[in-house]
């Protein structure tokens, strides 16, 4: 192979999508990842038997069903089929009582007094999703194509949780809200909470929340398999130290935390790229607990046994006093967590009517606490039982989540913490996200615009501002 015009380092979803980008473009791209195998956190794997296959990290994937970048990308063809139920998920609040998401209508019918409320908040979203997805996962240097679907949406989004849900009476309805928003890893007072919550149910309601059949590495492979196809190609087992370790090409694309840029850079990175990289705030760990199962998880509302996703954690209030304690740096004695069950829409992930089942919770940055016994605890609050059919289980701590993965500092998965500045400003305040002060030297992690979620949308545009520079000037150039 000759050598590349491009490299890009770091092969999860991000920095794929940034390599499949030039490799369309007509570069000759090289991938390095410093993993066996590549995907990052959208990997599969045999966690705790053989046989049982488990998301490692990345496993429901409704921004991947509406990603412009995905869209580009022909799924079907490379064997990637996303599965989902009518009900996108549900959220138990004890004594069989339980909190649907499915339709609209469906879900407003259940909501008794606030189903009137519900439609008139989420009805005109849902109808004009298709305008506001691709303005949420954009820049927000760049104009939105249709300003009232977004002041709509933003109008609701800039609410704390708390305040947005104060517009219902139920708890069912104020507990969909603040299971959606806890995605955040922020306090549900926080600022822009409400914006999760309103994009997450709105994804629910528009496309559900799809898991992949066999496993969330199929996405992987399909984007490995189109770049191989355009002439490129991807190198495990090797980690970047330094942009010396580097060939020397035009453009250089960095799918790696704030931190790591800032080694990678070395000399090369302005003082003051330095500083404001320093300043970036990373979010909560998390602990994620994966379980082989005997069977089903005997939930005590049927509604739950008839989803991929539960939240669990009860009421509005005991979910805020779970992420309030984690952001004091607490350890959640009751921790709000989000649980997956593949196997109710994809018996491939475990043999013979048994079933796999993760789930993670917040936890302090870097903790090293195994919360596997709290999150088991809430479980068996909602399914009494569940404890009785583990047969196996595996705990990834935040700080063994942050060692295997440099990308997840302190094990936050998200890239850095969701907060209005770092919304606004990430991850440092420059007119051009991607830029990093080095000539044609580019970050496309989750830690630019939009963020973390598997869509592919960070190497995307980084990729797209680095194409642009080049037709500009000929080569990959510093923002200035």
């Amino acid at each position: 192979m000759r050598t590349p015009d491009a490299v890009v380092v770091g092969s999860g979803p991000n920095g794929l999508a940034a390599a499949v980008t030039l490799a369309r473009a007509g570069m000759t791209v090289e991938v390095y990842e410093g993993a066996g195998t590549p995907g990052g956190g959208c990997r599969t794997a045999e966690l705790t038997l053989p046989d049982f296959r488990h998301d490692v990290c990345s496993s429901v994937h409704p921004l991947l069903a509406t990603s412009p970048f995905f869209r580009s990308v022909d799924l079907a063809a490379r064997s990637v089929e996303l599965v989902s139920a009518p009900i996108a998920f549900a959220h138990p609040l004890g004594g069989g009582a339980c909190a649907v998401v499915e339709s609209v209508d469906r879900t407003a019918d259940g909501l008794g007094v606030d189903g009137s409320a519900y439609r008139l908040l989420f009805g005109p979203l849902v109808r004009d999703s298709a305008s506001i997805v691709p303005t949420v996962l954009a820049p927000l240097r760049s104009l939105p194509r249709h300003p009232v679907a977004m002041a709509r949406f933003a109008r609701a989004g800039v609410l704390p949780l708390r305040r947005l849900a104060d517009r219902f009476a139920t708890r069912e309805a104020r507990a969909v809200l603040a299971g959606a928003a806890a995605h955040s890893g922020l306090p549900l007072d926080a600022p822009l909470t409400g914006a999760y919550a309103i994009l997450l149910v709105m994804l629910a309601h528009d496309v559900g929340w799809p898991v992949v059949r066999g496993g969330s590495a199929a996405i992987v492979d399909a984007l490995v398999a189109e770049l191989e196809s355009l002439g490129s190609r991807i190198v495990t087992g090797r980690w970047i130290r330094s942009l010396a370790d580097l060939p020397a090409v035009e453009v250089t694309l960095l799918d790696v935390s704030p931190h790591a840029l800032a080694e990678i850079g070395g000399a090369r990175m302005p003082a003051r790229e330095r500083r404001a990289l320093d300043r970036v705030r990373h979010g909560p760990g998390v602990c994620k607990v994966d379980w082989a199962l005997s069977g089903p998880v005997p939930w005590a509302a049927q509604a739950c046994r008839e989803t991929p996703t539960v939240h669990v954690g009860g009421t509005l209030e005991e979910i805020a006093t779970s992420e309030s304690e984690v952001a004091g740096g607490r350890h959640a004695e009751r921790p709000f967590c989000i649980v997956v069950q593949p196997g109710v829409v994809d018996r491939s992930r475990a043999p013979g009517g048994q079933q796999t089942l993760w789930a993670y919770c917040h936890v302090p940055s870097g903790s090293g606490v195994d919360m596997a016994a709290r999150m088991e605890a809430q479980i068996e609050r909602f399914a009494p039982g569940f404890r009785d059919l583990v047969i196996a289980r595996r705990t990834t701590t935040a700080a063994s989540s942050a060692h295997h993965n440099p990308n997840r500092v302190g094990g936050d998965i998200t890239g850095g913490a969701a907060t209005l500045r770092q919304t606004v400003c990430r991850p440092t305040a420059r007119w051009n996200p991607y830029a990093t002060g080095i000539d044609g030297v580019y970050l496309c992690s989750a830690s630019t615009p939009p963020g973390g979620g598997v869509h592919g949308m960070c190497g995307f545009l980084a990729a797209t501002a680095a194409l642009a520079d080049v037709r500009r000037t000929g080569r990959g150039t510093r923002d200035r």
